[in-house]
């Protein structure tokens, strides 16, 4: 397979797989949206494999998997493997450093446990280190090397722990809940539910009053969908925001900012 189809593999497994970030993409200049659909592929394996293994060991196996791909991405050796290959592209531009990376898979391993969060904090640390520090990188790809760590931060963790909430019927029937053992120990799951809706929002609310570089936007654009998701987790139905919604969220945020 050549580079050329294997981004184009990438790409057309984040239309499929995470609709936020790829038509977030389309906001990105041409030049970078290949290597940023790489990036969210990568992203979207890792953290599938995690969800599709029935046992610890399993989700261990396929994570070390892709730790030793990005090794061999950097040697120059990529594993004959669509999103392998689209990582091989990613590292080769020179703008995100292996150890970055391996940090994505070593954050997606704190969810092989059974276990709940201890509390509020750790999840939140957890959406930092994980759809934060995919923004951060996302942003590098971008040319922004520096000054939107707080930024990435805020709204990584707000969209993180959207889609926590977002994910709740999902890892329920997995045996898994995201949810902080404290809280849920505390007020149930109603209230942990939301005391989590509140963090997510207050988090959305402090990356709003941050200055958005123009280039960042595509980067941090998909943060714009959280109240919305919020809004809509409140009505308790059970359903999700519509794909064309979401898509005129994303354009106004483009236009207007946050």
């Amino acid at each position: 397979m050549s580079p050329e189809e294997a981004l184009a593999a990438c790409e057309a497994e984040v239309r499929r797989s995470d609709p936020d970030r790829y038509f977030a993409t389309l906001f990105a200049p041409a030049g970078k949206r290949a290597l940023l659909f790489a990036l969210y592929a990568f992203n979207h394996e890792i953290a599938r494999a995690v969800e599709v293994a029935h046992e610890p060991m399993m989700a261990e196996i396929r994570l070390q998997w892709w730790r030793e791909a990005i090794g061999e991405a950097y040697e120059g050796r990529p594993r004959a493997q669509p999103v392998a290959i689209g990582v091989s592209e990613l590292v080769g531009c020179g703008q995100i450093s292996a150890g970055a990376l391996a940090a994505l898979i070593d954050a997606r391993a704190e969810e092989i446990s059974s276990a709940p969060f201890a509390d509020l904090a750790a999840l939140e640390f957890h959406a930092h280190v994980t759809s934060g520090a995919l923004m951060r990188i996302a942003a590098q790809l971008l040319d922004l090397d520096a000054g939107i760590e707080e930024l990435a931060r805020e709204a990584g963790i707000a969209y993180g722990l959207a889609g926590v909430l977002r994910s709740i019927p999902f890892h329920t029937a997995r045996g898994k809940s995201f949810l902080p053992a404290d809280l849920l120990a505390a007020e149930g799951r109603t209230g942990a539910i939301s005391r989590v809706a509140r963090a997510a929002r207050n988090h959305f609310e402090c990356a709003r009053r941050l200055s958005v570089p123009k280039a960042a936007v595509p980067a941090i654009l998909p943060a714009s969908l959280v109240p919305a998701y919020l809004s809509h987790l409140a009505l308790g139905d059970g359903s999700d925001i519509s794909l064309f919604r979401r898509q005129l969220i994303l354009f106004r945020a483009a236009t207007l900012g946050l």
